[in-house]
């Protein structure tokens, strides 16, 4: 088994990340990873288990799944960054500064002058029970009103991972600026190691029907390398059908490596060919919100670091686990040495298991 590239060749880690400039557009390196949609408040109750009307007090925390895979994959120490808006408010301010703490590039982050910075309210019930209230995002919110004109195409062009969301493409003009992104960055003119991926993220409140998400996926499928998304997700963009079945038509539009989660059966990557299944990471849940981001980041760092998808999907499994078994997402998101550790814990292979295989092959 070889490590993963868009050309199927071997090869290695990229260079070892710099930290970033602590000024707001000062930032002038590459990015590893580049993201752009949803950035949110996320207000957790710290009394578990009961509904919002019961709750006494709260934490306030950076949300939105664009900016956590973000931040997931900086805390593996990735450089990253994040297109997105905010208000022009003291939470669009709060949510610079934790940007800027968890080392994402903030460049690309400007205020929506009249719209509110979104907060994301959750009960937390675990082990299964997490409703989300969104406020701020009817019937606009700020970071869907990025435009295709205020893109730095040569940002997004260069960057090893551009990764984007279904939920994105809900509504104009961040629909359009979508498009135009990924249109910058065609597929065929990838280079060796960069990858476009569509996290399939659908959330039916922000959509008229499901055909209409699956007319906008569409659109976007022909300049994707990786799809990743659930059951229900995957049945949005390519219809009703097996994990095979839903992968296999991902695969068929051009996409390189489909990953379907298979909810407590784990979660399954496959390529034209290769199929691996990763059995889940067993954890005591928390809050399982921020678990699929932290999925996200660590699954972007695994193919960075031109690792066996096999190898890539267990680690991400496992930093999706413990984000599941905290409270928080952003600021829950693990180390690699945590990953590492739960991996070992587990009787997993680790990401050193990976390059002992590839030294004796």
């Amino acid at each position: 088994m070889v490590p993963l590239t868009r050309a199927g060749k071997s090869t290695g880690a990229l260079t070892v990340p710099q930290e970033f400039t602590r000024e707001r557009s000062a930032i002038t390196v590459t990015h590893e990873l580049l993201t752009i949609g949803r950035i949110s408040v996320d207000i957790y109750p710290n009394d578990i288990g009961v509904g919002l009307e019961d709750v006494t007090s709260f934490g306030k925390y950076l949300g939105g799944s664009p900016s956590n895979v973000a931040v997931a994959a900086a805390r593996h120490g990735r450089r990253t960054g994040v297109i997105t808006r905010t208000g022009d408010d003291p939470f669009g301010e709060y949510l610079h500064r934790e940007l800027r703490k968890f080392n994402v590039d903030d460049s690309f982050v400007s205020p929506v002058a009249g719209l509110q910075t979104p907060a994301t309210f959750c009960a937390i019930r675990p082990p299964h029970d997490f409703p989300l209230y969104f406020y701020g995002r009817f019937p606009t919110a700020p970071d869907l009103q990025i435009a295709a004109g205020e893109l730095d195409l040569d940002a997004i062009r260069s960057a090893a991972i551009f990764w984007s969301t279904v939920t994105g493409l809900c509504q104009e003009p961040s629909r359009s600026a979508h498009l135009a992104a990924h249109e910058a960055r065609p597929r065929t003119g990838l280079s060796e190691g960069q990858f476009t991926i569509l996290d399939l993220d659908y959330r039916p409140m922000f959509w008229a029907s499901e055909d209409e998400a699956r007319e906008q996926v569409a659109k976007i499928l022909p300049h994707v390398t990786v799809a990743i998304g659930n059951d229900k997700e995957c049945a949005v963009a390519v219809g009703e059908g097996t994990p095979d079945e839903q992968a296999d038509r991902l695969l068929a539009a051009g996409v390189e490596i489909a990953v379907v989660k298979l909810g407590p059966e784990g979660v399954m990557a496959k390529t034209r060919s290769e199929r691996v299944v990763s059995a889940p990471v067993p954890v005591e849940t928390v809050n399982g919100l921020g678990a699929g981001d932290s999925f996200g980041g660590a699954f972007c760092h695994g193919l960075l670091s031109g690792w066996p998808l096999a190898r890539v999907l267990d680690y991400a499994n496992a930093a999706g686990a413990i984000v599941a078994s905290r409270l928080s997402c952003a600021d829950a998101m693990p180390t690699p040495e945590e990953v590492t550790s739960l991996l070992i814990e587990r009787g997993r292979l680790t990401p050193a298991d990976a390059v002992s295989e590839g030294a004796t092959r």
